[in-house]
């Protein structure tokens, strides 16, 4: 008899295999199946900042705003810094004054309580503070406050056309990338639209600016850092 052929057999109960001749051609591989990974994302040098409503403030903010418009015409030169057009005063400790003294346990309070979820609770700190004022078409350029353990503001008086508060991405390669937006991996300067009585904490180190104010009544805040007590006072934004 002659002709191909092919057949199976058993050993030792494993599967049949199949004996063909070597002169037919190997059989073709199964494709390989489509491969999905299964991704676990993770979030890499997260920044924190905190922010408040203090409505319980709400009855001091007018006597607040017009201590801050006696101070400026007592003393109108403005101190500079990274104010433009507007008014800032060279007392670099209002929240000492006894008329803001609510103010200034509130928050001594705050940056406490972020001090302690940043690890530093144990951290004795002083409160350095100053008003920044924008008249229309006032802002505050491009800055950071060094040296600090935190930064914030308390919103005195917020108008209709009040310039946003802005946070500037702190990666500093992040803007060279090609995706741009409030996306993972993207670029996007982060605004805050304040309100009156709005406290705001952020790290010192976060670059920030204050956009041009388009309102007539005067846009109004208390700035400040909490220091270590073991660092001298230095001049801010």
């Amino acid at each position: 008899m002659s002709g191909k052929f092919s057949f199976t057999f058993n050993l030792g109960g494993k599967t049949p295999a199949t004996l063909t001749p070597a002169s037919a051609p190997a059989p073709t591989p199964a494709p390989a199946p489509a491969v999905v990974p299964v991704l676990k994302s993770h979030d890499l040098f997260p920044t924190r900042i905190w922010q408040a409503h203090l409505d319980a403030l709400d009855p001091y903010l007018d006597r607040w705003v017009k201590l801050v418009l006696a101070m400026r015409a007592a003393h109108p030169h403005p101190a500079g810094r990274t104010v433009r057009q507007g008014w800032n005063s060279e007392d670099m400790s209002v929240l000492e004054q006894t008329e803001f003294a609510p103010l200034r346990e509130a928050v001594s309070a705050a940056c406490a309580m972020a001090l302690q979820e940043m690890g530093q609770g144990e951290r004795r700190f002083y409160l350095q503070s100053w008003i920044n004022l924008h008249d229309r078409g006032g802002f505050n350029f491009l800055h950071m406050h060094e040296g600090s353990l935190l930064s914030g503001s308390f919103y005195l008086q917020v108008p209709p056309g009040a310039g946003e508060f802005v946070f500037r991405d702190p990666r500093p390669g992040v803007i060279h990338g090609y995706v741009k937006g409030g996306v993972p991996n993207g670029h996007a300067d982060v605004h805050l639209r304040p309100s009156d009585g709005l406290l705001v904490l952020f790290p010192c180190w976060m670059e920030h600016y204050v956009e041009p104010h388009e309102g007539d009544e005067p846009r109004i805040t208390v700035a400040f850092n909490a220091n270590p007590v073991d660092h001298e006072a230095t001049d801010r934004g």
